[in-house]
């Protein structure tokens, strides 16, 4: 047997660290089997440029490695690679760990915000699958979140430790989302990248040409991209740089509601507005965490408006109680009882 390919730059965590393991995958979901393709090297792998392909590896990885049975997504959704999403979701416990003596904080008393949990849901089943973590997934997308409801009824474990929650503001990302006492100790988000339709257009272009398909024509019958995805999954007025902006801007109206911020950045130059609108947000502290995935550089930015001791304090209020067997729930600092 032909052994998996070695994926370089991903955690150490990661389940996928050390490549695709098809033998594995097609033993939980034997759909994957009739999109095998064989490498010029000889590996088994799948064909990406197929949408169906896609979706049957993202199925088997989540089944594999999670425990998630009967996940699907409605045609056009996006279908993110569970790699990078499992990546983002073990350097955000290192962030945690980071304000907890390099211990990664476990089980319900971690709760996470992930903002635009989409149709697919692979953050809160991934993180909960990991650490035992609680989410609240939230979208504008009605749709979406019925899907993701339709994922949780085929889980019935994870269903205690995931709630979803429609956002009906366009405009808003925090604002008006939170209900009286609840606070989180992150918030992920996987924000939309890009400007315009004819942006996603373009990117899908060069990402086909790359696979040395025919063109991303508008029209065509082919998808515009291999991971699908529409709407507000892939574009806002301002792309990704607008919307963080205004994800900083929101976050200083619930300073003390959650610990650390985070957000994906795809684009290296919007770092430096990024920065600004920080700065002009007056946080406490701001990092950059550089990812890798192969030859794709990622990275994502986190900010807090809590000082060290406020996150002591948060610590001992909520993760202490875990190791020492004391009821769980206990408010963080600034929270109502």
């Amino acid at each position: 047997m032909t052994a998996p390919t070695r994926k370089p730059g991903l955690h150490p965590r990661n389940k996928n660290a050390a490549g695709y393991d098809f033998a594995a995958l097609t033993a939980v979901a034997p759909g994957l089997a009739k999109y095998l393709v064989s490498t010029p090297g000889g590996a088994p792998s799948v064909d990406f440029a197929n949408p169906a392909a896609v979706r049957a590896l993202n199925r088997a990885l989540l089944a594999l490695h999670y425990g998630v049975r009967g996940w699907e997504i409605p045609a056009g959704y996006l279908c993110p690679p569970i790699p990078g999403r499992a990546d983002y979701i073990h350097h955000v416990a290192d962030l945690l760990a980071s304000c907890n003596r390099q211990v990664v904080p476990t089980g319900p008393n971690v709760r996470v915000l992930d903002i635009g949990t989409g149709a697919n849901l692979v953050y809160p089943l991934i993180g909960h699958a990991e650490y035992g973590w609680r989410f609240l997934g939230v979208d504008i997308d009605a749709a979406a979140l019925a899907n993701a409801q339709s994922i949780l009824a085929k889980n019935p474990a994870s269903t205690a430790a995931i709630e979803l929650r429609h956002q009906p503001v366009w405009d808003n990302i925090f604002v008006g989302l939170l209900r009286s006492g609840e606070s989180f100790e992150l918030s992920v988000c996987n924000p939309p990248f890009h400007n315009s339709p004819d942006d996603v257009l373009a990117v899908s272009q060069r990402k086909w040409n790359n696979l040395g398909k025919p063109g991303a024509r508008k029209g065509a019958a082919q998808p515009r991209l291999n991971f699908g995805g529409g709407g507000t999954e892939l574009w806002c007025n301002g792309g990704e740089r607008a919307f963080v902006k205004n994800m900083i801007e929101q976050s200083a109206g619930i300073p003390k509601r959650v610990l650390w911020f985070t957000s994906l950045v795809s684009k290296a130059e919007n770092l430096e507005h990024i920065e600004v609108a920080l700065k002009k947000a007056k946080v406490v502290e701001s990092r950059v965490v550089q990812m890798a995935q192969g030859q794709k550089q990622s990275r994502f930015v986190a900010w807090t408006f809590c000082a060290n001791g406020e996150r002591e304090k948060w610590r001992k209020a909520r993760w202490s109680a875990i190791a020492a067997g004391e009821p769980e729930g206990s408010p963080a600092p600034g929270e109502p009882v």
